[in-house]
């Protein structure tokens, strides 16, 4: 469920927000457009949002802004203190992508950003099943997310970072979940949402789909 990478976060919570402005040269493309790319994924959606893998909530911040009523899911427990110290009023659960709370309000759209890689394939597909049954006809799912568009794209991305001695880079790429358009396309579609993809940088991939 992507918990066994929640050590690597805690750790990583405090330098997150230097990462992700390309403090880190090997993680600068992998988050290039950073500020852009959030306001992409909160410009398509509205209403009552779940957002999964709140970080330090740098989404959450953009959604708030335009009026959203936002509940955070965030399974790192350092993230979730970086995220309530900046936004006291934000409800955050301690959660994952398949393991949330029962909410009687109805949700309107379901976003992450840089976080449904941390599931395998089998995971993807079990959550997007369980976000079809929570979501009504024309809710919406918005991922952004590093995504392969075929397998050539894929050894081309690992070669070209070993190439340039991004050891750590090319670990993350081998060890987490990182799956392929098609594969995506295929769940999705077999849970009745209608996607479409876009890519963004070099390695993330707009995910933006709609229950029918």
């Amino acid at each position: 469920m992507g918990r066994e990478f929640i050590d690597l976060f805690d750790h990583w919570a405090e330098s997150y927000d230097n990462t992700v402005i390309g403090h880190d040269i090997e993680y600068k493309e992998v988050f290039e457009g950073y500020d852009r790319i959030l306001d992409e994924v909160a410009s398509k959606v509205n209403g009552t949002i779940i957002e999964f893998g709140v970080g330090t909530g740098n989404l959450s911040k953009k959604l708030l802004e335009k009026g959203n009523h936002v509940i955070g899911i965030e399974p790192s427990k350092e993230m979730r203190a970086i995220a309530k110290k900046k936004f006291p009023h934000l409800k955050i659960y301690d959660g994952d992508f398949l393991s949330l709370p029962e909410f009687n309000e109805k949700i309107d759209a379901i976003v992450s950003t840089w976080a449904f890689h941390h599931l395998t394939d089998d995971e993807k597909n079990l959550a997007i099943e369980k976000y079809s049954h929570l979501l009504e006809k024309g809710a919406k799912i918005v991922f952004a997310d590093t995504v392969y568009e075929n397998l050539e794209a894929k050894h081309a991305i690992i070669e070209n970072a070993k190439r340039k001695g991004f050891k750590n880079l090319v670990d993350d790429l081998n060890r987490e979940y990182y799956t392929f358009i098609e594969v995506l396309r295929t769940i999705f579609t077999n849970h009745r949402f209608e996607v479409q993809f876009k890519q963004l940088n070099k390695f993330v991939w707009l995910i933006d789909a709609v229950k029918q």
